[in-house]
């Protein structure tokens, strides 16, 4: 039976906090996931040695056990003559004592239960009531954890998206305002659970990319608009397109390249509080024309004249 170094398969120091654990078996998740890699035997066996790292390393329990094993772990695996189905103690070399238990640990998994053979020698004792009948024994399956890209026009509306979940297709609805980053939990559609336990859980956060021509801040919206010259000397109506619609903002007579015009109610919904919304924000930027004819230039000119520029 092989060791495993859940540091080295995570790729991270053995001081590493919990949080540096998480976030680095999430990016390790992400890359090595069945559904990234279907078929492909390798990844399959990464993604289940990195689950198996991430359940020893993020329990406090569990990790002390396997850092202060050490080199001893296979006679602490292997230690007694019989594999009768009793408890006993075990002692390292460090005086650290353990409970152990000695019997075929595919009866408390479930027949292997997910994890390797090195982690059911070490661990089987982690779960209590070995005296128990194997019928008794259960355990919460596996959180998953995902992400799922929607774009900023999707986050503004109820979103409906399918994903695929091992092998699993799952319809989610989002509701309207949701947020770049914002968790998702769908009870008992992770892993599933042993002897009649229940199903993990499964945790989807949200990734909307930057928009070429919104910002969004909260729940308020940020947009710039092209104004010709001609409409903002004289003022006009503009006509825009947003998220809300097509609508007309009226521009004051000589309104000043970089003026930003509030409108109430206009901006994004606010998540989980219907008919609430933010505001949007429409800054004015002024469109020069190109290309003029020898007529206009005469005409700005004259225009030009009429003022002295200081």
């Amino acid at each position: 039976m092989e060791f495993k170094d859940y540091y080295k398969i995570l790729g991270i120091d053995k001081s590493a906090t919990k949080e540096e654990i998480k976030r680095q078996y999430r990016r390790l998740a992400r890359k090595y996931h069945p559904d990234v890699n279907p078929g492909d035997k390798s990844a399959s066996a990464k993604f289940a040695d990195i689950n198996e790292a991430h359940e020893v390393l993020t329990d406090d329990e569990k990790r002390k056990k396997y850092d202060a094993l050490g080199p001893d772990w296979q006679q602490y695996a292997d230690f007694g003559p019989n594999k009768s189905r009793n408890q006993g103690q075990y002692s390292n070399r460090n005086g650290a004592q353990y409970s152990f238990y000695e019997g075929d640990f595919d009866d408390i998994f479930g027949g292997g239960g997910g994890f390797s053979d090195f982690f059911k020698a070490i661990f089987g004792d982690t779960f209590s009531g070995f005296e128990q009948r194997e019928s008794t024994y259960t355990k919460k399956g596996q959180d998953y954890r995902a992400e799922l890209e929607i774009t900023l026009e999707e986050a503004y509306t109820k979103c409906v998206r399918v994903i695929n979940v091992n092998g699993q297709n799952l319809r989610i609805t989002l509701d309207p305002g949701i947020k770049d980053g914002q968790t998702i939990k769908l009870k008992g559609k992770g892993g599933p659970g042993y002897k009649g336990g229940k199903n993990g859980d499964l945790y989807i956060t949200i990734r909307i990319p930057l928009h070429p021509f919104y910002k969004r801040v909260g729940n308020d919206l940020f947009i710039g608009i092209p104004v010709s010259i001609y409409k903002a000397l004289l003022g006009g109506n503009e006509e825009i397109d947003v998220l809300s619609g097509r609508f007309k903002i009226k521009i004051p007579p000589e309104t000043e390249t970089g003026t930003t015009f509030r409108l109430k109610g206009k901006g994004f919904p606010v998540y989980n509080n219907p008919g609430k919304t933010g505001d949007l924000y429409v800054t004015i930027s002024l469109q020069i024309p190109k290309n003029l004819t020898d007529k206009e230039k005469k005409m700005i000119k004259e225009l030009a004249g009429m003022r002295s520029f200081a």
